[in-house]
């Protein structure tokens, strides 16, 4: 899909496009048990893109930033999901660095909140940021694929580069979606829905 005059809008600099990428809704975390968007994921658009921005956690190394969908609402998160997750990581000082699939963090049928980042510090200038893409979430016929880009600064103040993918095993419509962290509160930070037609 090519940005063009959206771009500013999609990267959070604009206000509501009148386009083909229109932000839906902004949620803002101040010591939050989660983030969910229960209104708006609808058959007007083909896909959702939720951006977050600086998620701070609460808790030190806390299992990073999760996310899981609900076909009622948000009344329950609980679909049936596969995953791949692999990851890109150096330290601070450049002395180490990686390329891994974090198998510990792929699901095969399970109905956990997905990882999309792990191990976020929560010193004063730690976070995370990244972009989540949900694919025709209102579809009654196909599963819901979804992918996923992040880095984040880590407890062991490594960055990392974090990337996963995979679908929800429903035909039913998804209508609301949840983030959190692994363990404790969102510190602070902001995710953003955009609608993509």
């Amino acid at each position: 899909m090519p940005l063009g005059a959206f771009k500013a809008a999609l990267m959070g600099t604009a206000g509501v496009s009148t386009g083909d990428v229109v932000l839906l809704s902004t949620q803002t975390a101040s010591g939050s048990a989660s983030l969910a968007f229960t209104s708006g994921l609808t058959s007007t658009y083909s896909s959702y893109i939720f951006k977050f921005y600086h998620i701070h956690p609460a808790t030190d190394g806390g299992n990073g930033l999760v996310f899981q969908v609900s076909t009622d609402g948000g009344s329950n998160y609980n679909i049936t999901t596969t995953t791949s997750y692999f990851r890109a990581h150096v330290s601070e000082s450049g002395s180490d660095s990686s390329l891994t699939a974090e198998t510990t963090h792929d699901q095969g049928g399970a109905t956990a909140y997905q990882a999309l980042t792990t191990n976020i510090g929560n010193d004063n200038d730690q976070n995370c940021s990244g972009e989540l893409h949900l694919f025709d979430p209102s579809s009654t016929t196909y599963v819901k694929h979804f992918y996923s880009r992040a880095n984040s600064v880590q407890s062991n103040d490594y960055t990392s580069n974090d990337y996963v993918a995979g679908y929800f095993d429903t035909t039913s419509a998804v209508n609301a979606i949840s983030f959190k962290m692994g363990s404790g509160n969102i510190d602070a930070g902001k995710i953003k829905m955009w609608g993509v037609k």
